[in-house]
Order: C-alpha cells, then structure tokens, then sequence
C-alpha cells in the first residue's frame, strides 16, 4: 500500500537524551522552542522542457550555526509531472529556535533523465517565515538567466501533539465526463483550512483511477495532525480532478468535510454531491464522492520498539579498492595522518557514535573489500578486518580503527567494487532473526562507481523483505550517480520485473559535511545517514505485525 503521507523523521539521538534535532545540528543540547510542519507549493516556475512541461521537485537545506560554511540537505520534495504550479505533499518537520539564526534555502529543479535543470532558488531565515502575519510565505525565486523565475509558497504550522495514524477509503459515483471521447481518469487531492487566512495547504493525493466513471481509490494513510493537526472540526477539503496527461488537470469537483464528520464511519452522513464553483448553476452537482472506510489508531513510533527491547545491529564494510590511492599518498582517502582523521574515519565515527546506544551486543561484524590478501594475492570482496573469518566482530570503535589502519598497511588495494557480496552476508544473517526483536544497519563506505550494479540491486530487493537498513556513504569526488539509483526515495528500487518490498537505502556523499572543523561534520553527518532508520525500522516492524511489547509502569520496581 502506497503511503500518502511523508515527513522527515526525527534521527536517532547522539546522546541519551532522546529527542532532536531533526535537520543537522550539531548543538543537540538545544531546546527547540517548537517544532513547526512545513509545506511547500510553488508558482509560475520556468518551463525547462520543450515538448511538455517542468517535473518540479523542490531541495531544502539549512544552515543553523554560525560556525556552518555550508547548507546541509534536510529533504527533497517528491517529484510532481507536467506541472509550473505544483503542490507538494511531502511535508517537513522541522524544529524551530528562537535563539539561534537558522538560514533556510529552497532549490527547485526540473527532474530529467539526461540531467535535472535549475528553476530557481529562494534563501531566508526560518524566523522570517513563522513571523509572517499570514499563514502563506511567498518568496520570489532566483534564477540568473530569468527575470521571472516564479515563486516558492511556504505554508508553516506548530504541530500538535497528536500521536495516531488514520486510514481513509473514498470511492465516487457517476462523475461528470470531462471528455465527450474517453472516460475520466479520476484521482483526489486534500486539503486541509490553514488558521486565520482561510487559505489551504495539500494533505494528500490519491492514485489515479484509470478509465471510470465510479472510481475506487486506495486507502490514504496519513497522520491526524498532518490531517487536521489534531482539530477534529477544522476544515478538509477535497477535490476530484480528471488527470490528463499534459498536466492541464480538469477540475471536477470540490466538497468539504471534517475529521469529526468523517470518524462517524460509512452512511448518509459521509456521502458528499461533488460541485464545481465554475459552473453557472451552482446547485448542480458533477457526481458523488462516499466514504467506504476509516480507522483511527495510535501511532507506534521507533522509540516504542526501542523500549520494548528491540536490538539494532550494526556491520561496517569498507572500500579497499585502488581508485582510493595508496594510503602512503598524502592525496589518498585513505592516507593515515597523526593531525586529523581521514573521511572513512570521519564517516566510521559519525555513524557508530549515534548507533552504538542501540547495540548493547557490543559486537560489531567489520568487513574491507576490494583488495587483494596475502599471502595468495586473491582479490576478496568481504574480508574480516581483524582477520577472523570464524569471529569478525569488533568489541568498539577503536577496535575497528586499529584493524581498519592495520589492513591498509596490509592488504593490496586493488577492485573491482562489488557490493553485492556484503549485502547478501547482512541478508543470511538477517533471515535467522524476523522475531521483531532484532533490526540490522548495515555502512558501506565507499569512493566510486559500483561495478556489480545489476546484482546489487536484486540484493537489496531481497533485503527490504527483511529487517536490514543500508547507509552508503560516498567519499571523494567521483561520480556517485548510481547511489541516487539506490536511494529510491521517489519510486520504488526495481529491476527485471522485481521491486523492493520498501526503501531501505540512504545515500550520503561526504563532501557535502566537509568543513575545516571535522568534529562538526561527524556530529551533522551522522545525523543526516541515519535521519530515515527510525522510519525505516518501524515501516519493516509494522508491515509484518510486530507491535511493541512496552513494560508497565511497575515493570522496573525491584
């Protein structure tokens, strides 16, 4: 089932206090003053193709420290088809501190198989944006080669505490034919009212229903608060159009309803005569919309199973392949230097800081790849760091720097890079653990292309049916396209009539973290690989029926 709603988790914490920030800060002992949702819409963009449209997607980053030379990405947009007015549903969370200067950017760009193109480019500070006497942002974006390149509309709103999940099942009857020639291809969008300005932001989109005048929709999944933020009575809109296919979309028609309303379930009360507000004769109605299901139930987060005493395990494989250099050559990514730690070290650190305090195992399976071994000279794909094909478990971090550094004054780096191998390894373990209890990470360190692309894709299929989590981390300046390939956030990973069960992949290229002070940058990288694992491990737990054991309030008297 296709889930309407994503925000931007909340990454798991550094340190034992448990919530924070969600986008890259490294002073995790701030209290945010709130934490505020974001939606984003946009207008007149530049047209960027020949023959259709723009397919606009939307990038933001922030810079929240003034010690910050860079902008770190806290999430893209999905990408919307055909279209210079887009709507994102994507919606962000993002906290929001009084005290400090957070700079906010926003690039739109056109997304294209050969190349995505720049549409603009919007820079402000969050605190002008939760200032503004209306709910609706507009900032005018910028594009060096257009005078008018559009604008972005920013949408912000505290979010409530409201921790439950709903499920929505529409279907229409008797809609209005928008062609004299074929039939609709009918799909609805929510809104929900925005306080105080009466304008609305999109909640929710449904697939669209090919060929019919009675469509039957998927269920939505969403959150309340993303909903209605937790107020039964406000306002949700919802609207059917016909899609066509051009991004000229036709409007059908709109009706209006509330939580409150719709929780009364399937009757009299929830049938809904769609109308158009362009048409002359406004009693007039263009079809009915019905509501089949719904169910209301709270929300089960990653800190639930975590309590209940879920494990997760984290495994490390490390790129030994030649296109590093030598790590005797002070322009290697491997060069081993007494001043500052090289970027497989910055990269090791940054992620085994926040996950180690899940891992109580304090056994960390550690793998090189890509060399070749004394004393056969044999090329091995997966090779234990510290030499113990029987026990490749490391009992710290030190202890995997110090196998790390001694296997590159050891091994011969050589290649090709097959990542295959490692995966299925996680995979075999993985398959003897699907009790709910367990959940395995596994980091790819690496500096280029993959070689066995093919096989690594049907890996990680096979991987997202288990309780596996991969972070490929890029280092160096190579071209690291096939990674975005692998980080399917915007459809799902397939290859000859395969597709993964769920995204498990998260690409991060270190360059992007990269300042003069490392520290920072392992405590913002660290953030950014693991920002999708809570997501990730509770997606997996709920989609085979887990659900957490938590203790009761005398569990822990003695």
């Amino acid at each position: 089932m296709t889930h309407i709603y994503i925000d931007v988790p909340i990454s798991a914490p550094s340190a034992p206090a448990i919530e924070t920030n969600v986008h890259g800060g490294s002073n995790v002992n701030v209290v945010p003053t709130t934490l505020i949702e974001m939606t984003l819409s946009a207008e007149n963009l530049i047209n960027a193709d020949v023959l259709s449209k723009s397919d606009p997607y939307c990038v933001i980053q922030i810079k929240e420290e003034s010690w910050q030379e860079k902008y770190c990405e806290i999430g893209r947009t999905e990408i919307i088809k055909d279209n210079l007015n887009p709507e994102w549903v994507k919606k962000f969370l993002i906290n929001f501190n009084f005290e400090t200067v957070q700079k906010i950017r926003f690039e739109v760009w056109d997304h294209d198989t050969n190349g995505n193109d720049f549409l603009g480019e919007y820079e402000t500070t969050l605190a002008d944006i939760v200032s503004n006497s209306g709910r609706q942002f507009k900032g005018k974006l910028n594009h060096k080669s257009a005078r008018n390149a559009g604008h972005i509309i920013i949408v912000t709103e505290e979010v409530a505490a409201c921790k439950k999940n709903i499920q929505i099942e529409f279907h229409a009857k008797h809609l209005e034919k928008k062609s004299w020639f074929v039939r609709n291809d009918p799909y609805l969008v929510l809104y929900r009212s925005n306080e105080n300005d009466g304008s609305s932001s999109i909640v929710a989109r449904t697939e669209v229903a090919p060929s019919t005048q009675n469509p039957k929709w998927d269920k939505i999944t969403t959150k309340v608060r993303t909903l209605c933020n937790g107020d039964y009575e406000r306002s949700i809109k919802i609207e059917c159009y016909d899609n066509r296919s051009n991004g000229d979309h036709k409007l059908i028609g709109t009706c209006h309803t509330c939580l409150n309303k719709l929780s009364k379930g399937p009757g009299d009360d929830n049938i809904y005569a769609l109308r158009n507000p362009k048409k002359q004769h406004k009693k007039e109605h263009s079809g009915f919309l019905e509501l089949i299901s719904i169910s209301i139930s709270d929300e089960v987060s990653f800190l639930d199973y975590i309590r209940a005493g879920t494990q997760v395990h984290f495994a490390v494989a490390i790129d030994f392949t030649a296109s590093n250099k030598p790590a005797t050559d002070p322009q290697s990514l491997h060069y081993l230097s007494p001043q500052r730690p090289n970027s497989y070290e910055i990269a090791l650190k940054s992620v085994f800081d926040i996950i180690s305090h899940y891992d109580t195992s304090n056994m960390y399976p550690a793998f090189g790849f890509g060399a070749k071994l004394p004393p056969s000279n044999e090329v091995s794909h997966q090779f234990p760091l510290n030499d113990n094909v029987d026990h490749p478990y490391c009992s710290s971090i030190e202890e995997i720097m110090v196998h790390y550094r001694r296997q590159l004054n050891t091994v011969q780096l050589f290649g090709p890079c097959n990542f295959s191998p490692v995966i299925n390894n996680t995979i075999s373990i993985a398959k003897q653990y699907q009790d709910g209890k367990h959940y395995f990470v596994l980091l790819i360190i690496t500096d280029g292309i993959i070689s066995d692309i093919k096989h690594t894709i049907n890996a990680i299929i096979d991987a997202s049916k288990l309780p596996i989590s991969i972070i490929i981390v890029g280092v160096g300046d190579a071209d690291f396209g096939a990674m975005d390939e692998l980080d399917s956030d915007d459809c799902r990973l397939s290859i000859n009539g395969r597709t993964a069960e769920r995204d498990i992949v998260q690409f991060v290229p270190l360059n992007q973290f990269l300042t003069g002070q490392h520290v920072r940058c392992q405590a913002d990288l660290g953030k950014a690989v693991l920002a999708e694992i809570p997501d990730q491990i509770t997606g997996f737990m709920k989609s085979k029926g887990f659900k957490p054991n938590l203790p009761t309030d005398n569990s822990d008297v003695k």
